[in-house]
């Protein structure tokens, strides 16, 4: 891949308004994503007494985050591009489609929108557990690690057949729908093993609150190996050569 692709930024560029104004919608987009779909596994539990962990709160988890999710990218994709997650933000910036700088802000936006979302949680709930990702039993690291990786690799080839392609034409359209859809496809799969994360957002929050850090790294080196993978196949096979990063007076 072309080193010229990848930028780094600008001195003054991650305190420019643009990018401020889209570290602001990305924090209140994953703000918005990690509210609702944390908050429904939490109302789950307490309406059923058992917990997440059944068949009938796997496809309740699925279908909150994939709507949850196609809400969050519509809300910020014309400001910031509707990243709503760490890994879709390193893959743009593999790409080539955002600078590392700029990158920054968005990763801070989204882990803080991610503990806030967490902690508004915890407390409206009354002191709920705000419960944080892990492995289920007989699933090793290995394996969750090649489950975030395959999920994440899904999720970030939609993000850039429907979202980055310049190609895309209408089909740009249904990109939201799009996301949340196999978001929620592979929380089916990957739900019962280990959370199905594709998000260390998503992750991080859970883990601010409840103290919880067991294998955390797992749901950032996944999400992110599957991430890049995705970026580099779909940006030098499908899309080719594109522009050069501008560079600005920041």
């Amino acid at each position: 891949m072309p080193l010229y692709r990848i930028a780094v930024g600008t001195p003054g560029e991650a305190s420019h308004p643009d990018t401020l104004k889209a570290g602001l919608a990305e924090f209140i987009s994953t703000f918005i994503f990690v509210f609702a779909g944390e908050g429904s596994g939490m109302a789950y539990s307490k309406l059923t007494y058992d917990g997440p962990g059944t068949p009938a709160g796997l496809i309740m988890a699925s279908i909150a985050y994939a709507f949850a999710l196609f809400v969050a990218v519509c809300i910020s994709a014309n400001i910031s591009g509707g990243h709503v997650n760490p890994a879709v933000t390193f893959a743009s910036f593999v790409g080539g489609n955002i600078s590392f700088l700029s990158a920054i802000v968005y990763w801070v936006g989204q882990l803080v929108g991610a503990v806030v979302a967490c902690l508004l949680l915890q407390y409206a709930t009354g002191g709920m557990e705000t419960p944080a990702f892990g492995l289920s039993a007989n699933v090793t690291i290995g394996n969750a690690l090649v489950l975030e990786m395959v999920m994440t690799f899904g999720l970030v080839y939609t993000v850039y057949a429907t979202a980055v392609d310049p190609k895309k034409g209408n089909i740009g359209m249904l990109a939201p729908m799009a996301i949340g859809m196999i978001v929620g496809a592979n929380i089916l799969v990957g739900g019962a093993f280990d959370g199905a994360s594709m998000n260390p957002a998503v992750c991080f929050g859970p883990a601010v609150v409840s103290g919880t850090w067991t294998h955390h790294w797992v749901y950032w080196v996944g999400p992110f190996l599957g991430a890049a993978f995705a970026a580099l196949i779909y940006d030098n096979i499908f899309i080719g050569e594109h522009e050069q990063l501008p560079v600005t007076d920041y």
